[in-house]
């Protein structure tokens, strides 16, 4: 079983969250991509907009239809500060025999040596970075080199989708369309429920 963790606040899941999920899938021929909302992030700002409820429902209805993607309540419902560690040795007990791996941002790969028990993370998994086209590979080559070299971080290029969970929210707010920026029916639920308007 190769299992893929893809962790984030989805506040709200966009297209570019899909599509460097299926590019990881396609590239590693993973079994699954696994979506996993936040519950409390230890090193973002605090949530807005959006319940982890909604968070939740938001990615079950984006990952529909794709039989590779499924999406967890663990983070939210543990209601503790979320650790990528925590997770991932959650999954390992779990699943010791899957080959783990946890996908997110160059950008964030760039910060893992202050993320929490770093080694130890990168023992449990491989790490995908996802890059958008022009992002200078240098910058992760020069922070993560011995990683590289162990074959513990991957990178991959998708496709440059200007896209942010932020600009939809602030797209929202301003009575902005967000079509096609989001699956429909993402685009539906925020419509619904009244998401990120101003109040």
């Amino acid at each position: 079983m190769k299992l893929a963790i893809m962790g984030g606040t989805f506040n709200p899941i966009h297209i570019g969250h899909l599509v460097c999920a299926e590019e990881a899938v396609s590239r590693y021929r993973l079994d699954k991509a696994l979506f996993m909302p936040t519950g409390f992030p230890p090193h973002k700002e605090i949530l807005e907009g959006a319940s982890s409820e909604h968070r939740f429902r938001m990615c079950t209805i984006a990952t529909e239809g794709n039989p590779r993607f499924e999406v967890s309540r663990f983070e939210i419902d543990r209601r503790q500060v979320s650790y990528t560690v925590n997770t991932i040795r959650h999954f390992r007990r779990e699943m010791p025999d899957a080959e783990l791996y946890f996908i997110t941002g160059a950008d964030a790969v760039l910060e893992i040596l202050e993320w929490k028990d770093p080694q130890e993370l990168l023992t449990m998994a491989t790490l995908i970075a996802a890059t958008r086209p022009g992002y200078p590979l240098d910058k992760i080559s020069g922070a993560l080199d011995v990683f590289l070299r162990e074959n513990r971080v991957k990178i991959i290029e998708i496709p440059g989708i200007g896209v942010s969970s932020t600009l939809i929210r602030n797209r929202v707010a301003e009575g902005k369309s967000i079509r096609y920026l989001v699956l429909e029916g993402v685009r539906q639920f925020i419509q619904e429920k009244g998401l990120y308007r101003k109040t």
